[in-house]
């Protein structure tokens, strides 16, 4: 059975420009974020660019689904400097963030690594939304460090939370 462990942890108590993940440990099997985030921008929704290891040079690659109850559309991110997924916005209901779970499997592997993303947006106001990825980071060193850093917005949100756990498949 698995065994969840929780590594790290960072609730915002005042706005941050960018939250980072390093020196994760090489001692689990594959690794999980989860995270509830807002940011400045003046906007309904804005993205949460998601960076392994501090690279940002054209390595990620991804397919993304994305809903909102009266639009479906996809994207392919194919040589990017970047992954991302969906995040609330200061226009949208006050107080409310885009849940999302990121999750990489076999982390410390010496392949290239997949991931997944899937985010729900829920704010009242202008609906819900819903985005699902499939990636790949295309590099073979161990994940160390993972980063987020807002598309559009000039700041991560008071209040937005992240969590990293350590999967363990004893």
């Amino acid at each position: 059975m698995a065994t969840y462990t929780l590594i790290s942890s960072n609730v915002l108590s005042s706005t941050a420009t960018s939250v980072t993940f390093s020196s994760i440990p090489a001692t689990f099997t594959d690794l999980v974020v989860r995270c509830s985030v807002r940011t400045s921008v003046a906007a309904t929704e804005d993205y949460i660019l998601v960076r392994v290891n501090g690279i940002s040079s054209a390595v990620y690659s991804a397919t993304n689904l994305n809903g909102t109850g009266t639009t479906v559309n996809s994207d392919r991110l194919s040589a990017s400097t970047y992954t991302y997924f969906l995040s609330d916005a200061a226009n949208n209901t006050a107080n409310t963030f885009c849940n999302t779970e990121i999750y990489f499997p076999n982390y410390l592997s010496n392949q290239n690594k997949p991931f997944s993303i899937f985010s729900v947006e829920e704010n009242n106001t202008t609906g819900t939304a819903m985005s699902a990825t499939a990636g790949l980071y295309g590099q073979t060193t161990a994940i160390s460090s993972i980063s987020f850093t807002p598309f559009t917005g000039p700041n991560i949100s008071v209040g937005s939370s992240f969590y990293l756990y350590g999967i363990s498949n004893a």
